[in-house]
């Protein structure tokens, strides 16, 4: 088969199409036939040499895919070869063929055609995992989003609207801003000219976020405290301004508040089989239902993946970069 090779680290000229073995699938595995793929943040770092894959994964970028199941694995069950899924990958999505613990495959949400798919494993599994499952939004309370046009984003919006709670978003520009109120965002920041913390606290009578979706890391990190609402908890996902940074644990203790920070590549087996069930059984039927949507930027095909990283990287898009395989 063919894969997105990286044989040395550097820019986007780094990835290379090339011919590579094809992927057996071990005991509880299935071998996908990949229809497309979507590019992420970690993909960007990896190509760079910051983010190697867990032991044991892919070498390839790529955390996820959609595709059709071409081979079952030993001990697999309720998967059949042709089945159309996507799936939440450690690596190995940038390829022809990709094999899958069957714990993170999900079937193709009804009204979602198989390419437009690879939008949703990561972004789905991503935000319910921290907003819901660890951060417990609930209806009526606010959620505060990070990068509201960023794929993680748009999920989010999306997925907060549909359980009743009042959502926030920083982007950078109007037209971005204008995307995320068309996806249901109430409050909208734009964070190249307002202040964050002054624009959520007015738009909520001082209370604040109640839960904090942050991209950011290190440099939101004390203005991501004082947004806080009493109680609040602050989740953070990516580290795009920084890895270290000061708090007030003053604040933190005053508001009662909490921080988590979570990644989902190198979580274990369980756990990602945990998550993609939740997703399956909460966020699929919105999906169905029409009440949540994939958003997709723009696609490129696969042997033009070094296009497709100019592209986030250069981050005019809204919503997922694709790669497909033709």
């Amino acid at each position: 088969m063919h894969a997105i090779t990286i044989p040395e680290p550097g820019g986007p000229d780094a990835l290379v199409w090339a011919e590579v073995p094809d992927p057996v699938p071990n005991e509880g595995e299935v071998l996908v036939e990949v229809a497309a793929s979507a590019v992420n943040r970690a993909d960007l770092l990896q190509r760079q040499g910051f983010y190697d894959p867990p032991p044991g994964a892919s070498r390839y970028p790529g955390l996820e895919c959609s595709g059709r199941i071409v081979a079952l694995g030993a001990g697999v069950h309720g998967w059949a070869v042709g089945d159309e899924v996507c799936a939440l990958l450690s690596g190995g999505g940038y390829a022809q063929k990709v094999a899958v613990p069957a714990g993170q495959l999900l079937p193709v949400p009804e009204g979602v055609d198989l390419v437009t798919a690879a939008a949703l494993p990561e972004v789905a599994a991503t935000v319910w995992s921290n907003v819901f499952m660890i951060a417990h939004l609930r209806p009526g309370e606010t959620l505060l989003v990070h990068g509201g046009a960023s794929g993680i984003g748009t999920m989010a919006i999306q997925l907060a609207k549909a359980i009743g709670a009042q959502v926030a978003v920083t982007a950078g520009g109007p037209e971005k801003l204008a995307r995320c109120a068309e996806l249901g965002a109430d409050i909208l920041i734009d964070y190249r000219e307002q202040d964050f913390v002054q624009e959520l606290r007015k738009a909520t009578d001082g209370k604040g976020a109640d839960v904090i979706l942050d991209i950011i890391g290190a440099k939101y990190l004390d203005q991501n405290v004082k947004a806080l609402a009493t109680s609040g908890r602050l989740a953070i996902i990516g580290l795009q301004g920084g890895v270290k940074g000061e708090i007030n644990l003053n604040a933190l203790l005053r508001k009662r508040a909490a921080i988590t920070a979570t990644s989902l590549r190198g979580r274990p087996l369980g756990e990602k089989a945990a998550i993609v069930a939740a997703v399956r059984e909460h966020v699929w039927p919105l999906i169905a239902g029409g009440r949540v949507r994939p958003v997709v930027d723009r696609v490129f095909p696969m042997d033009r993946a070094p296009e497709a990283h100019r592209a986030l990287d250069e981050g005019s898009h809204v919503g997922k970069i694709l790669l497909t395989v033709g």
